[in-house]
């Protein structure tokens, strides 16, 4: 939700008008989809990645404002906490060598990003989640001042009516680091605990005639993305998931009470319920069950605007679907006059590289090609359920954890991408027209992370296990990863790669 927001309190009247206005741009969406030209011109993707500042003793750094000063790039932007900055590359082209160059492009605006937060007394850490978080970080002087955030953290605490509760339990079904599960359970008086989730989000524009092919596939891939992407098993000193961010983000937004839970409202941080025949399924689902955070609502029309012959901005569709958090979600943007839509994928964690990440959005987008253009879709044979449920599961036990796959059946995550996904993304990406030796660079890098079993989450597990075998307590071995983490990650040697204390 990148949109300005300039006020703070809304009457009933301002909700009215904006459900009202929703339905107005959903209504003149559905007419340009039928009726108006979208860009169709070589499919774009682009990448974002929010980012953590530490301090000298590796707690979070409150230095965010300082250091986007120092910078000085409109590359780089404020997010929800104090300690978070978020990086946003322009939109590029899939084939040649072009993601080669977006690593160099990534690891050079990251290097002036480590640099001026050393200049202010910081460091940068591209990690899911900080594992030096502490409770008392998580509050409300920690978010930053952007009149957007305040507005959204007063909206939606009102709209919950209590506090933030986080209920966490983890396991550790392998039993490699052969201790008990953690469980955490804490109350919080703003969405603070929301700053700590820090992800990688792809954007892969496409036109609205294919658009629900890429959903419906990016829906398919979730589980296997988590499954070998995972970096985030460490919140407020506890062991959990794999992939903590993924409970962590659900209740953090959380705006139910228990017993609209228990009346099975939907929760703004959504996996959906349905395969999707339009991209108009899904704005249609957001007017159609969720309530305005910020109810801002323009002056213009934009059917008058369409009838004009003008491309209109949507303002109102589009800040609500910022406040709606699907793991994949639906885009609608112009760019140079020219209407186009976008699936984000929103899926994946930051880090543990720049290497890493490269690996995981070419892999992510050579399956969703070969995925679209299969003879057969996959979601034709495989229930929105399973899916699901894939996804849990991987978010879970990431490795670890077996995923229900077509024509397979029951298939641990690292066999199956061996096995089967490889060579359908290698597949993919020749496709996209990417070059032989960017396809070989990057996916070697996801084929030895299976190989070797060591994702960013497993490499975490077993430094801190290992640490705390030598006699440190759980806060020294966490500073002490995290100091490790730091130093691998600047390195850019990917993850499979790193050692792990003896």
């Amino acid at each position: 939700m990148g949109q300005d927001v300039d006020r703070r309190t809304f009457s009933r009247r301002d909700r009215q008008r904006y459900r009202t206005k929703v339905q107005r741009c959903l209504d003149t969406l559905a007419i340009m989809l039928r009726e108006h030209p979208f860009a169709r011109d070589e499919p774009m993707t682009g990448l974002e990645v929010e980012l953590n500042l530490v301090d000298h003793d590796l707690s979070p750094s409150l230095a965010g404002s300082a250091v986007l000063d120092a910078i000085g790039s409109s590359q780089f932007q404020s997010e929800l906490g104090r300690w978070n900055l978020e990086l946003n590359l322009p939109p590029r082209p899939l084939p040649g060598d072009e993601w080669r160059h977006l690593e160099r492009h990534l690891l050079d605006e990251l290097a002036v990003a480590r640099a001026k937060a050393v200049d202010c007394g910081a460091q940068l850490a591209v990690i899911g989640i900080l594992p030096t978080l502490e409770r008392r970080h998580l509050v409300t002087e920690a978010l930053s001042p952007d009149q957007r955030y305040a507005t959204l953290n007063e909206q939606m605490l009102s709209a919950r009516g209590e506090p933030i509760r986080l209920d966490i339990a983890g396991d550790d079904p392998s039993g490699r680091h052969g201790v008990e599960p953690e469980h955490l359970q804490a109350d919080f008086d703003s969405i603070a605990p929301e700053a700590a989730c820090t992800s990688m989000q792809l954007h892969l524009q496409v036109h609205p005639d294919s658009f629900a092919g890429y959903w419906n596939a990016a829906q398919c891939l979730a589980g296997v993305q988590l499954a070998v992407g995972s970096n985030s098993p460490f919140l407020l000193g506890s062991r959990l998931w794999a992939e903590t961010r993924i409970p962590l983000f659900e209740q953090s937004c959380d705006v139910r009470t228990p017993e609209l839970r228990n009346q099975g409202v939907r929760p703004r941080v959504w996996f959906g319920e349905r395969w999707i025949t339009s991209i108009l399924d899904l704005f249609s689902e957001n007017g159609r069950y969720f309530p305005a955070l910020m109810p801002v609502t323009e002056d213009d029309d934009p059917m008058a605007e369409l009838e004009a012959g003008h491309v209109p901005a949507l303002n109102e569709l589009r800040l609500h679907n910022g406040t709606i958090w699907r793991w994949n979600r639906p885009v609608y943007d112009v760019a140079d006059g020219v209407p186009h839509v976008r699936v984000e994928n929103r899926v994946l964690p930051a880090g543990p590289t720049v290497v890493d990440m490269v690996a995981n959005a070419l892999f992510f987008y050579g399956l969703l090609r070969t995925l679209v253009e299969a003879e057969r879709p996959l979601w034709s044979m495989m229930s929105f359920e399973a899916a699901e449920e894939n996804f849990i599961t991987a978010a879970r036990h990431g490795l670890d954890g077996p995923l229900y796959w077509p024509g397979t059946g029951w298939i641990r995550p690292d066999e199956l991408v061996l096995r089967k996904l490889l060579p359908q993304a290698a597949d993919g990406l020749a496709r996209w027209g990417v070059e032989g030796e960017v396809t070989d660079r990057f996916l070697s890098i996801i084929e030895q992370r299976c190989v070797t079993r060591r994702t960013g989450a497993g490499w975490q597990l077993d430094t801190v296990a290992a640490l705390e075998e030598g006699g440190a307590d759980r806060p020294a071995a966490l500073h002490g990863m995290l100091s490790r983490y730091l130093e691998w990650s600047a390195a850019n040697e990917p993850v499979h790669t790193w050692p792990v204390p003896k």
